[in-house]
C-alpha cells in the first residue's frame, strides 16, 4: 500500500470526512507536536477534569493532590508518548494501531470497546455538565422537555462540527483551548479576590470531611487521575498518527498530560476551595436555585455541585462570562471526544463484520450511545467509570507497547501480517484488567492501573514468544515513508 502520496485539493466532502479512520496518515498531511498539542490539552481542559481537579484536592488535600498531579503527568506523558510513537509510526488510530501491535485484526474489536466506552462516556459526562449549568443559569427544572432540547441541541452541535475532520477540529481547539485558560485564570483570580481565603491558605488547606490524613488518600487520588491520564494516553496516538517525528509526539504526550493533571488540578482547586462560601450565600440567598441542587443541607448541596454541577461555580463567581466559559470549555472537547469515538467506532464496527461504515454515520451513532450513557446517570458513577477506565487503558496502551518495544525490538508491522486473533495480546489485557479492577475493588491497592500496566508488560512477551507465537512476517510494511522508527530519534 503507497501512503505517501498528497491530498487533492478536490477531494470530495466524503473523503474529508473519512479523514483516514483506517488508513494510514500521508507524509503531506503530518503536522507539527505544538499544533497538536493543542488537540491533547484540548479535550483534556474541560468541567469534569476541573471536577476532578477539585475533587481530589478536598479528598487528600491541596498540596497532597497536586503532587499527585505532578506524579500522574510524568507517568501519562511517559506513556502517551510510548503509545504515540507506534501510532505515529503506523500512521493509524490507536484501535487500528492495535490491529497490527498486540491484538490482531478482530482482536482489535477489544481496543475499539476499551476505546469507545472511554470516550464516549467522557462525551456523555461533559454533556451532563452542560445540561445541569444550562439549567442553572436560566433556573430551569429539571425535566424532560428540558433534556430533549438541551441535549438534542448539543448532539446536532458535535455532530455538524465533527464531520469536517481533523483540520476544522484543530483550528478550533488552537482558539477554544486559548480562550479557556486566559478565562479560567480571570476567573480563579476574581474567585481569589471575593474569598476569605489567600492563595497561600487554599495551597496549604487539608482534606474536607475526611479524616484528615493526607497520605492515606494519596494513593486514591492517583488513582482517580490515572483513569483520565491512561485514557488520554490513547487519544494521543490518534493525533500522534499526523505528528512529523517521535520528538512532535512527546510534545503532544507532556502538553496534554501536563494540562489535565497540573495546570486544570491546579486551577479547579483555585476556583472551587475560593468559591466555597460564594456558592453557600448564593444559594441560602436563592430557595428556587437551592431547591433544584441534591442534597438536604446547602452544604451537601454544595458538595453535590462540585462534581454534578461543576458549571454553576462559574456562573455564581462570572455570571454570564462565567456561562460563556462554560462552553468554551467544553466545545473544544466534545468535537475532540466525538472525532475519537468516531475512529473507534469505525474499527470496532469492521472488526465485526469485515465491512467499513462511514464515520459519519459512526459520529451519529457514537451521540447516541453517549445520550445512553447519560440516561444510565453516567455522571452519578464517576468515581467507578474513572476506576474501570484507569486498568482497562493502561493495559491497552501497555499491550501496544510491549508489542512494538519488547517483542518487535521496534520493527514495523508488515501490512498483511495481522492475524485475526493475535490471543497472547486479548488474554494479556484481559487478565491485566480483571486483576487489577479485583485489587482495586477489594481494597488491597488504589493502584490497579499501576498492576494492570506491569502484568502485560511481563505476561505479553512470555506468551507471544512461547505460546501463541507471531505468524511469519510478509515483505511489505506499514510504514509511510519517512518515518523514523526508534522512539528516541
Amino acid at each position: 500500500m503507497s501512503v505517501d502520496h498528497p491530498a487533492s485539493s478536490g477531494e470530495s466532502f466524503a473523503v474529508k470526512v473519512e479523514d483516514h479512520a483506517l488508513t494510514p496518515v500521508p507524509r503531506s498531511e503530518r503536522k507539527s507536536g505544538w499544533g497538536l498539542m493543542t488537540n491533547s490539552a484540548g479535550i483534556a481542559s474541560t468541567l469534569v477534569q476541573v471536577a476532578i481537579g477539585a475533587a481530589i484536592t478536598m479528598i487528600a488535600g491541596v498540596g497532597w493532590g497536586i503532587l499527585a498531579g505532578v506524579i500522574v503527568a510524568v507517568f501519562g506523558g511517559v506513556l502517551g508518548w510510548l503509545v504515540g510513537h507506534v501510532a505515529y509510526v503506523s500512521g493509524t488510530s490507536s484501535t487500528v494501531t492495535s490491529r497490527y501491535y498486540g491484538l490482531g485484526r478482530r482482536g482489535s474489536v477489544l481496543a475499539s470497546l476499551i476505546f469507545a466506552f472511554m470516550i464516549l462516556g467522557f462525551l456523555a459526562l461533559e454533556n451532563a455538565l452542560l445540561y445541569y449549568g444550562t439549567l442553572f443559569m436560566f433556573g430551569w427544572t429539571p425535566s424532560l422537555a428540558n433534556a430533549v432540547m438541551i441535549y438534542g441541541v448539543l448532539t446536532v452541535i458535535w455532530i455538524l462540527l465533527t464531520i469536517y475532520g481533523m483540520k476544522v477540529v484543530q483550528r478550533t481547539s488552537i482558539i477554544l483551548l486559548t480562550a479557556f485558560v486566559v478565562l479560567t485564570v480571570t476567573m480563579a483570580t476574581v474567585a481569589l479576590a471575593n474569598s476569605p481565603l489567600s492563595l497561600g491558605a487554599i495551597m496549604s488547606a487539608g482534606p474536607i470531611g475526611g479524616s484528615g490524613n493526607e497520605a492515606a488518600s494519596f494513593g486514591l487520588v492517583v488513582s482517580m487521575l490515572a483513569g483520565s491520564a491512561g485514557a488520554l494516553a490513547l487519544v494521543d496516538a490518534d493525533y500522534a498518527r499526523y505528528a512529523r517525528s517521535t520528538r512532535d509526539v512527546g510534545i503532544l504526550a507532556f502538553g496534554g498530560a501536563v494540562m489535565v493533571d497540573v495546570i486544570v488540578v491546579v486551577l479547579g482547586a483555585v476556583i472551587v476551595h475560593a468559591s466555597q462560601s460564594s456558592v453557600t450565600n448564593f444559594l441560602s440567598a436563592n430557595p428556587a436555585a437551592a431547591e433544584s441542587q441534591m442534597g438536604e443541607t446547602i452544604a451537601e448541596k454544595v458538595s453535590w455541585m462540585i462534581a454534578n454541577n461543576t458549571g454553576a461555580y462559574f456562573i455564581i463567581i462570572f455570571g454570564v462570562v462565567g456561562f460563556i466559559l462554560m462552553y468554551v470549555a467544553q466545545i473544544k472537547a466534545q468535537v475532540l471526544n466525538t472525532y475519537s469515538g468516531s475512529l473507534s467506532l469505525v474499527n470496532l464496527a469492521e472488526g465485526l463484520t469485515g465491512k467499513s461504515p462511514s464515520r459519519l454515520s459512526a459520529v451519529i451513532v457514537g451521540n447516541v450511545i453517549a445520550l445512553l450513557m447519560i440516561a444510565g446517570n453516567i455522571l452519578g458513577l464517576l468515581g467507578s467509570f474513572l476506576g474501570i477506565l484507569g486498568v482497562s487503558t493502561t493495559a491497552l496502551a501497555g499491550v501496544i507497547i510491549a508489542d512494538y518495544f519488547i517483542v518487535r525490538k521496534r520493527q514495523p508491522a508488515a501490512e498483511r501480517e495481522a492475524e485475526s486473533v493475535n490471543w497472547a495480546g486479548v488474554i494479556s489485557v484481559i487478565v491485566a484488567a480483571v486483576v487489577g479492577s479485583i485489587l482495586s475493588e477489594t481494597g488491597v491497592t488504589p493502584l490497579g492501573f499501576l498492576v494492570s500496566l506491569i502484568i502485560v508488560i511481563f505476561l505479553y512477551p512470555v506468551l507471544r514468544n512461547y505460546a501463541f507465537k507471531a505468524p511469519e512476517p510478509p515483505v511489505e510494511l506499514v510504514v509511510p515513508s519517512g518515518i523514523d522508527r526508534g522512539a528516541g530519534s
